[in-house]
């Protein structure tokens, strides 16, 4: 088995899971903690969330630029850019859509604001559960 698209799925497939997790399980929660206590909650989440997501975001992110480099001209090029431009989305996303709403969310409990965070998350649950099936193709 290739250890740079293995290392690959482990990253994508970690950040799959973690995502549906906060998907249906951390972000609806928000809006049961206390007015009071929130923007501490969102000050101390984004903290220890970026220790959790960053590492395994970077190396998602670095393999799948390696593994287009490796792939060129190949059968599964296409595959690989398939799941590169499935990345680009998913920070997109990040950077346009959450970054600004927890920025937003650390002046104070917004339920507008958290509401979005939940729906526009979506983006980056679907394009993370949709690369898992794709870096698992690029192992053969």
């Amino acid at each position: 088995m290739p250890t740079l698209e293995l290392i690959h799925l482990l990253a994508t497939t970690f950040m799959a899971g973690l995502i549906v997790f906060v998907q249906v399980v951390h972000y609806p929660l928000f809006s049961l903690v206390s007015p009071r206590d929130f923007v501490a909650y969102e000050r101390e989440h984004a903290e220890r969330t970026g220790w959790v997501v960053v590492p395994p975001m970077l190396v998602e992110l670095v393999t799948a630029v390696w593994i287009v480099v490796v792939t060129l001209g190949s059968e599964q090029a296409f595959i690989a850019w398939a799941g590169l431009g499935l990345l680009a989305l998913i920070w997109l996303s990040t950077f346009a859509l959450q970054a600004p709403a927890h920025r937003r969310l650390l002046a104070g409990f917004d339920d507008g604001v958290q509401r979005r965070l939940v729906r526009t998350n979506w983006i980056r649950t679907v394009g993370w559960l949709a690369r898992v099936p794709l870096a698992v193709a690029l192992l053969r």
